[in-house]
């Protein structure tokens, strides 16, 4: 591989590894989130997301932001959810072009039988696994890189978590 790029084989190995425990870390909690709330990773990041939110809620947008989507796979992925019950969409009184992503009980339900069990394999399969030294080094260099590759992420999902709280309160 290094024939054809700059990167030395030392590093395409340390990008192989971090690969393949990505997939199978996103595959187990997939696996265990299935199992104990019948929610995929994709449900499960909406549902807590919304569930964090003041008031249980966040613009379509915010949302997206949040979680580094598109905004057709925001609304595909809603679309769903609003299907089984578990989320609900409602028009933005304020602008007329906005939606409110909204959890609804069944959601809520669903956040809540989902957390335990996830909580309990990332524990397992990570944070067990990592010393406190570890764990202080891959969290600076996580956010060195997402730094680079993405200044604004961090401050942005602050601010929409945040500045929504303050929007609803306010009114």
């Amino acid at each position: 591989m290094s024939e054809v790029s700059e990167i030395g084989e030392a590093d395409w190995s340390v990008w192989r590894a971090f690969q393949a425990m990505r997939r199978e870390l996103d595959r187990a909690v997939e696996q265990r989130l299935h199992a104990d709330a019948g929610i995929s990773g994709p449900d499960f990041e909406i549902l807590l997301s919304l569930f964090r939110a003041a008031d249980n809620q966040l613009r379509a947008r915010d949302l997206g932001e949040l979680l580094g989507w598109e905004k057709s796979r925001v609304s595909h992925q809603v679309t769903r959810m609003v299907a089984r019950g578990l989320l609900e969409r409602r028009e933005c009184p304020t602008d007329l072009r906005g939606t409110w992503v909204v959890l609804l009980p069944e959601g809520r339900r669903a956040v809540l039988r989902a957390s335990r069990g996830n909580a309990t394999e990332l524990r397992r399969l990570f944070f067990d696994v990592l010393t406190p030294a570890e764990k202080a080094t891959l969290n600076e260099l996580s956010e060195r890189i997402v730094d680079i590759a993405n200044p604004a992420s961090c401050a942005r999902a602050d601010e929409i978590l945040n500045g929504e709280q303050e929007q609803q309160t306010a009114s």
